[in-house]
């Protein structure tokens, strides 16, 4: 199977900061490339199996190797996804990940966001959201929707903060629909640097 990025988007590569135990981190964020298999695998194998469970909405023991390959092997043009990573003793570590898919319909996304439990509430999940959503009204799409379970307290907080509607699922009691409009910005990319 031949893959093919439909145009890699650098103008999404940021440097940010975060204070972890008094200490500044900087974090890389950039679109996620084929090559990043292993760190993402890691990434994932890393979280709780609480933690798997809110990000997939079911008991997961681990991802599958074909799914680390979709998350990582994407066109950029109806799969866009972002990394955050820090180097520690040389060593590349993905600390969380956000992304969108963009739907049938073309105008909106499903959106997920995960950040390893040791580096939460640092702020990075609303930055890489923010950072997405940007990106995502800039390139036409005009709703962002998502699940997560009723009990992910996290989740709920970052998307009422994010400007999300939450509404219970109608068949889903343990799931709540997250959906934002965006504003309409198509063709032009707003979305400069979230830290310096």
């Amino acid at each position: 199977m031949l893959y093919e990025i439909h145009h890699y988007p650098s103008d999404l590569i940021d440097v940010m900061h975060v204070t972890r135990g008094g200490t500044a981190v900087r974090v890389v964020v950039r679109p996620v490339l084929p090559q990043d298999n292993a760190p993402t695998a890691a990434f994932f194998a890393g979280l709780s199996q609480q933690a798997r469970s809110s990000r997939f909405l079911a008991s997961l023991r681990e991802v599958a190797p074909g799914l680390i390959r979709r998350f990582t092997q994407i066109d950029y043009k109806s799969h866009v996804a972002l990394v955050a990573e820090v180097f520690e003793d040389g060593v590349e570590t993905v600390i969380a990940e956000v992304r969108y898919v963009r739907n049938q319909d073309g105008r909106s996304a499903e959106f997920a966001v995960t950040v390893a439990e040791a580096w939460q509430g640092l702020g990075l999940a609303g930055k890489l959201l923010a950072k997405l959503a940007c990106h995502a009204a800039a390139s036409g799409v005009e709703v962002l929707t998502g699940d997560t379970l009723a009990s992910n307290a996290a989740m709920l907080h970052l998307a009422r903060k994010a400007g999300f509607t939450l509404t219970p699922d109608p068949q889903l009691p343990s799931v709540v629909n997250l959906r934002r409009a965006l504003p309409t910005i198509a063709g032009r990319m707003p979305c400069g640097a979230t830290a310096a």
